[in-house]
């Protein structure tokens, strides 16, 4: 199944992962908020979704976004109120930054449970995103022969774009995690948040704009 057309993929979705967009901001968000672990579980939870969106496309399902207006336009809407959410809870939180909370953010009780979060955050950031759903269907079948096993090639598809879409975010986690005592500082943490959730807001709304 490693041909030509494993290739072109893998070059095509390398352009696509490091293009910034709304997996970008989250990723960003959550190291901010609650450091680089976080981030990466950010990444795994969006990569995830992946093989969702490969398996619903490879068992014809995701046809049903295409072919159905309602349908669409319910996960449209699900996934922009999502983002828009996610958003406004970057800019709620500039009001709470404050000096003293620099050293704290990797000690704060309860960090099991914000890694979880992050995790859930970016498995639903890209399985609420119709428009994920739709690339796949449209797209990978472009990259699949008639003779090969389509399951287990849309599969392979998406595992290498997952872990393109790792190693893009993890580096992007990593580098923010280790200028933290820049990107910390009150006044620097709240300009980012305040960037991230206004991306956020704007690719929901961008989102809930989008047509069939």
């Amino acid at each position: 199944m490693f041909d030509s057309q494993v290739l072109a993929f893998t070059g095509i979705a390398a352009l696509l992962t490091i293009t910034p967009g709304a997996d970008t901001m989250l990723v960003i968000r959550n190291v901010l908020s609650r450091g680089g672990k976080a981030g990466v579980l950010s990444t795994f939870g969006i990569c995830s979704g992946l093989f969702i969106h490969a398996s619903l496309s490879a068992l014809g399902l995701s046809i049903i976004l295409v072919k159905s207006a309602t349908v669409f336009q319910i996960v449209k809407y699900v996934g922009a109120m999502y983002l828009i959410y996610l958003g406004i809870q970057s800019l709620w939180g500039i009001s709470q930054i404050k000096d003293d909370q620099l050293s704290k953010i990797e000690n704060e009780k309860g960090d099991t449970d914000r890694k979880k979060k992050s995790f859930i955050e970016g498995f639903l950031t890209n399985i609420l995103n119709p428009k994920v759903a739709i690339f796949y269907l449209a797209f990978l079948p472009q990259f699949i022969g008639a003779d090969d096993p389509v399951f287990q090639k849309s599969v392979l598809l998406a595992s290498i774009h997952a872990v393109e879409g790792i190693i893009w975010l993890s580096f992007i986690s990593l580098f923010l995690n280790r200028i933290k005592a820049i990107i910390r500082r009150p006044k620097v943490r709240k300009i980012i948040e305040g960037i991230s959730g206004t991306v956020l807001i704007g690719f929901g709304i961008k989102l809930s704009m989008e047509r069939l």
